[in-house]
């Protein structure tokens, strides 16, 4: 980090996926935090070149793009890779980051159980920080966090995951880490009749120790999760919608902050959230 005029510390961030929608979310959040500098980017392409908000030109005096992350270390010296790519890069990125001794914070659903153990072996090895947020949404966050304090009491649920059409992984990140956190507290058993059939299937959706997850797919739509727990004669829905970017604003900032303040593997920001 570098000195900011005496107002304390600046931190470096180097930007995987910038040209991209939550890429150009997280450059619009850091231009706007007073501590916070984008020093490059990281891209598969247009190396040598600049981004200047979603165009790419040779005017140097926007951010500067690399293909080699090594490269990109030499010339700028980040404090952390923010990693807003897919889940086979993202997992490529943040392996070479963690070597090169680079905090890392990661805004892609889709890894693996075993990419994740490999993270986060990194992240201890290195001593640096990986901070995995399968949502940025602060209120999407709460959302989980009151799911499973209710799944306590209510047992019986399913999750509807609703994404824009242009979403690669299903279910999402978001879906999974809410099964997840709610197997913590529910006994695992089968919802619904023990001798039911699917007639076509996937009907019933994806099978999490008798959880259901549906994914649901339509233009229009951006993130939304519904949190379904029944009881007898009652039902209780928790509901989060994201209409805007803007709202993965907060928590982008949090997880920034976090990372240079810790060296800690922390997958859901759930878990930096009191």
């Amino acid at each position: 980090m570098d000195e900011k005029g005496g107002n304390g510390m600046t931190i470096k961030l180097a930007i995987a996926g910038a040209r991209g929608r939550m890429g150009g979310t997280a450059v619009l959040a850091a231009n706007e935090a007073a501590d916070i500098e984008v020093v490059a980017a990281l891209d598969y392409k247009y190396d040598g070149q600049f981004l200047h908000n979603e165009t790419v030109t040779e005017m140097e005096d926007g951010i500067p793009i690399y293909t080699s992350l090594t490269a990109l270390k030499a010339a700028h010296n980040p404090d952390i890779l923010l990693d807003v790519t897919d889940p086979d890069a993202v997992f490529v990125n943040a392996s070479e980051a963690l070597t090169l001794g680079m905090h890392v914070v990661i805004g892609t659903s889709g890894l693996t159980s075993e990419m994740l153990t490999d993270l986060e072996r990194l992240s201890k090895e290195r001593q640096k920080s990986c901070i995995i947020a399968p949502n940025f949404s602060i209120g999407a966050v709460l959302m989980m966090k009151f799911a499973q304090q209710a799944a306590r009491y209510l047992g019986d649920i399913e999750i509807l995951e609703m994404h824009h059409d242009r979403k690669l992984d299903s279910p999402s990140g978001t879906a999974v880490k809410t099964a997840e956190m709610i197997r913590e507290v529910r006994a695992a058993h089968i919802q619904g009749h023990p001798e039911e059939q699917e007639t076509i299937p996937g009907a019933r959706g994806a099978d999490i120790e008798g959880m259901k997850i549906h994914s649901i797919r339509l233009p229009g739509l951006l993130a939304h999760q519904e949190v379904l727990l029944g009881g007898e004669g009652e039902l209780l829905k928790i509901r989060h919608d994201s209409f805007d970017r803007k709202s993965f604003m907060p928590g982008i900032l949090l997880a920034i902050r976090e990372a240079v303040s810790t060296t800690q593997f922390v997958y859901g920001l759930e878990k930096i959230i009191d």
